[in-house]
This record gives structure tokens, sequence and C-alpha cells, in this order.
């Protein structure tokens, strides 16, 4: 059990490392260009379903990882959306 809460924990930590840098990148550039918003949206509603999957099955790994994954990929996002309907 402990190896695969190491295992599991190592994923959260690799999987950090997908979402910020494209979060950084809106944030400085302030440009949305090349950026697919239909797939963030199917992205943050998959990520909903995998933390409600997390909480029911109450894992602290999985609950971590997609409350983390949520709240950047969502912010990105929000990003997409205000920028591209023009909402400031």
């Amino acid at each position: 059990m402990i190896l695969g809460n190491l295992v599991g924990w190592l994923g959260v930590a690799c999987g950090l490392l997908v979402a910020p840098p494209q979060l950084i990148k809106i944030l400085k550039s302030r440009r949305i260009d090349g950026i697919s918003t239909l797939t963030y949206v199917a992205l943050n509603f998959t990520l909903v379903f995998y933390l409600l999957h997390a909480i029911y099955i109450r894992s602290p790994v999985f609950i971590t990882a997609q409350s983390v994954n949520l709240v950047v990929n969502g912010t990105i996002l929000i990003l997409l959306l205000r920028r591209k309907y023009g909402v400031q």
C-alpha cells in the first residue's frame, strides 16, 4: 500500500507540471491564439467527474490531484472564455 500511495503522489506531482506552463504563458502574453476552448471545456467536465469519483472512493491522492487540476485548468478555461467573448 505504501508503494501504491508513493506512485500515486508521484503521478500527482508529474500531472502538476502539465497545465501551469500554459496558464503562465496566457497570463504573461495575454494571448490565447491557438488554444482550443472546446478542449478545455471537455477537460474541465472530465476533471469534475474524476473528482466526484475520487471523493466517492475516498482517495486523498486523487482528490488532491483532481482538485488542483480543476483549479488550474478551470482558470485557463475562464481566461479563454473571457478573452474570447470580450469580458474583462
